[in-house]
């Protein structure tokens, strides 16, 4: 088992980690910016080491400070959470070279499924089913226009290096191609430093469905089942739940065995997501997150695997404690992402000091947070507060004890999401489980959240008004009496 391990992550999957790694009885040390001097996974942590100012490109994303402060501190592994370093195969390199563990995937499978082409040609070559398309770079509108007629309108493009939903866009028809795939060109080069885009069909509102993987280094590879990500704004989601209400029995084990087949593909090992479409019955497989995701703890939930505990162990050389045959989904779970965002101002990041604080408790619920009351969530940053997690026997108790978790759940001083998914619980077709990725605009959510958000406040102020009324009567009559 590894002694130390670096965190190169912060806010709540840094506390994830290293909670994991106080159970396993392995020592944490945390790098951390000006900005989150005070964070609370900056306390938790046995060791810490400032890196930089507040922006990411000075201090999360310098990888070489990152090794300097695990050579410094003897630390044997490096877990770099999600987001800034999980999928950067040249930092996973550095770690190598410096003799120390990466806790994640081979560089070689980060490489393939790094590069939406090279990953879409190896999955085709397997047999997995991918969305239609070419796999080729597209970098002539005329070209793109001729295998946009070959494939269909509407096409998508897409970054090959792309993530997080950037670098995508849907063109109709001809008339937007040049613009669009010029537009998304130059997206891709600034984002990612890699202006390659390729084409595939757009599948008008599909379901989004990830499996989890994970696998060990003797060749030992289990998926711990599905999560339905469709409650997507700007291809970015907001609320996952598993099971999938879209998915048969015979289709669960069909698309798992197809997520087992991509991770085996990529020759995969330690923890990572098979994502796909689904449509009508039909699934394509989208691409892989080379990563731990933000939505695991729901898995972890139904599955009882504590992944991160699997991810520490696979890095440290062991073999999964599971195989196949012990994973099996109970019950069913929610979770939502508690954002710092405003409703009434386009839902834009708000970023403040956190007032008041009380969190959710009770059976089924688990809060993944890495705030506190006092804490000032940083502007430079994910918004992202916490995630609540809900657990019940089915999913009409999992949606009724998630709005009675929201209802509890007291942030003040900072404007956040709350609403929005209160609003989501309220309606129809999410309890039906009848929705897809069109789900939000389709059913103007967002409108619905911001006159949700307006009537609250409407309501909490007349209670107020009629107090203070009440005080004044009081001082009044006091006064009168006295007369």
């Amino acid at each position: 088992m590894l002694n130390k391990v670096l965190i190169a992550n912060r806010g709540e999957i840094a506390v994830r980690i290293m909670r994991a790694c106080r159970e396993l009885g392995i020592a944490t040390v945390a790098v951390y910016s000006d900005a989150d001097a005070k964070a609370l996974f900056v306390k938790y942590a046995d060791e810490k080491f400032n890196i930089g100012p507040g922006p990411a490109s000075q201090s999360y994303l310098q990888k070489q400070k990152i090794i300097d402060v695990a050579l410094q501190t003897h630390a044997e592994g490096i877990h770099p959470g999600y987001g800034f370093m999980a999928e950067n195969a040249g930092f996973a390199e550095l770690c190598h070279k410096n003799g120390i563990e990466f806790i994640g995937p081979p560089v070689s499978a980060m490489k393939l499924m790094g590069s939406k082409i090279d990953s879409k040609k190896s999955m085709m070559k397997a047999g997995v089913h991918v969305v239609p398309g070419v796999t080729e770079a597209i970098k002539d509108h005329e070209r793109a226009k001729d295998i946009a007629h070959e494939i269909g309108y509407p096409v998508m493009l897409k970054a090959s290096a792309g993530g997080g939903g950037i670098g995508i866009q849907m063109v109709e028809d001809e008339k937007q191609m040049e613009k669009a795939l010029s537009s998304v060109r130059q997206l891709a080069k600034n984002s990612f430093g890699d202006d390659a885009v390729f084409i595939e069909k757009f599948i008008e509102d599909p379901r989004h469905i990830e499996y989890q993987v994970i696998g060990d280094k003797k060749g030992h590879l289990i998926h711990c089942y599905e999560r339905e990500c469709s409650v997507q704004r700007r291809h970015q989601k907001l609320i996952e739940e598993t099971p999938s209400c879209a998915l048969t029995p015979e289709l669960r084990e069909e698309i798992g065995k197809q997520a087992k087949l991509a991770a085996k593909t990529a020759g995969y090992y330690n923890a990572g997501t098979c994502e796909f479409m689904f449509k009508e019955g039909k699934y394509y497989f989208l691409e892989m997150n080379t990563r731990l995701q933000v939505e695991h703890p729901i898995t972890e939930a139904t599955t009882g695997v504590d992944l991160a505990r699997e991810q520490l162990r696979v890095a440290s050389g062991l073999e999964l404690e599971y195989e196949q045959k012990d994973i099996h989904q109970r019950g069913h779970a929610i979770e939502c992402r508690i954002n710092a965002e405003d409703p009434l101002n386009n839902f834009m990041p708000a970023p403040s000091k956190i007032i008041r604080y009380a969190e959710p408790s009770g059976p089924g619920i688990r809060i993944d947070s890495g705030v506190y009351q006092g804490f000032t969530i940083p502007s430079f940053y994910d918004s992202m507060i916490a995630k609540l997690i809900v657990w019940a026997e089915d999913r009409p108790r999992a949606i009724e004890r998630t709005k009675r978790a929201l209802w509890e759940f007291q942030i003040g001083g900072v404007r956040h999401n709350i609403p929005f998914h209160q609003v989501v619980m309220d309606n129809l077709q999410w309890q039906k489980g009848t929705y897809d990725t069109s789900f939000i605009p389709r059913y103007k959510i967002l409108d619905q959240v911001v006159a949700h958000v307006k009537e609250t406040k409407a309501q909490s102020s007349a209670p107020k008004t009629a107090a203070a009324m009440a005080a004044v009567q009081a001082v009044l009559m006091a006064a009168n009496r006295s007369k």
